[in-house]
């Protein structure tokens, strides 16, 4: 699952439209938690070196798993940016 605390997309897309956001922020339970108490294996990543490692437990695990990864929808603009003048060079 993808935790960004917010409407993170809504966020970016009323800040590029309107150069403001308001009523898009919001706390989030403990996923981890929550994943335990119905009998789920639950994994926390906070840095992108240890989502390979995590996924890769995941799934050598038997039943299911949930990871929480926080993300930043304002990384999309950067990788547009970089994907535009990949496909903008061929």
């Amino acid at each position: 699952m993808l935790r960004d605390g917010k409407y993170g997309v809504i966020q970016h897309h009323m800040d590029t439209r309107l150069g403001r956001h308001f009523g898009v922020d919001f706390g989030n339970p403990d996923f981890v938690a929550y994943a335990e108490s119905f009998g789920v294996r639950g994994h926390r990543v906070e840095r992108a070196d240890q989502l390979l490692p995590t996924l890769r437990s995941s799934l050598q695990s038997d039943g299911p798993s949930l990871i929480d990864c926080p993300i930043d929808y304002r990384e999309n603009e950067k990788l547009g940016q970089a994907l535009g003048e990949v496909i903008c060079r061929g």
